[in-house]
């Protein structure tokens, strides 16, 4: 038995922790444009790895499918950032395109989920629609700041409910008993 599976409450709990520093590292990234911002921004991408493989097995029993093209696209985004910086080609792509892929992917899988309310779902998928607009940079940041509000009020009330509340733990173990033994 795994960590989550003993703990599931305990498991989102954190991954909403980490979640508040990527919050406060990535915002200041973004007033401060120079190498201690560049620093905060590298170490937010590395404190989003842990939130995103915390998130995977916290969705797992959701869909494992589903969590695991969601994971992969959240490692994709956190990679392309740095990347982009040595390969030219790459920075004509927004990470933040792929962090609304993932947005959305997880507000599906809190739709479908049972230990966690809906609504966190619905603002999750409305943050994804901000982070879609950076398909085309010049036009997200012609929204600037105003373009990072969904994502602020949807990542940032996940954040908030995994902190206070977690994930409602037996509902969690219904659900994940549930979906091994559809797997068998």
């Amino acid at each position: 038995m795994n960590i989550i599976e003993r703990s599931p409450k305990v498991t989102a709990r954190i991954a909403g922790l980490i979640y508040v520093v990527v919050f406060g590292l990535g915002i200041f990234s973004l007033f401060s444009r120079n190498a201690v911002g560049y620093a905060a921004a590298m170490i937010s991408g590395l404190f989003y790895i842990a939130v995103t493989i915390l998130f995977y097995f916290i969705f797992k029993p959701t869909g494992p499918k589903v969590s695991f093209v969601a994971a992969v696209l959240s490692l994709a985004g956190i990679v392309i950032g740095p990347l982009s910086l040595l390969i030219k080609p790459l920075a004509m792509i927004s990470p933040l395109v792929f962090f609304g892929c993932y947005c959305s992917l997880v507000g599906y899988l809190i739709l479908r989920s049972i230990f966690l309310p809906k609504f966190l779902g619905v603002l999750l998928i409305f943050a994804a629609l901000g982070w879609f607009t950076f398909v085309k940079p010049s036009f997200a940041l012609s929204l600037a700041p105003y373009v990072f509000l969904p994502g602020i009020i949807g990542e940032g009330m996940l954040t908030l409910w995994l902190v206070l509340f977690g994930v409602n733990e037996q509902r969690w173990k219904d659900q994940s008993s549930q979906t091994a033994f559809n797997a068998s």
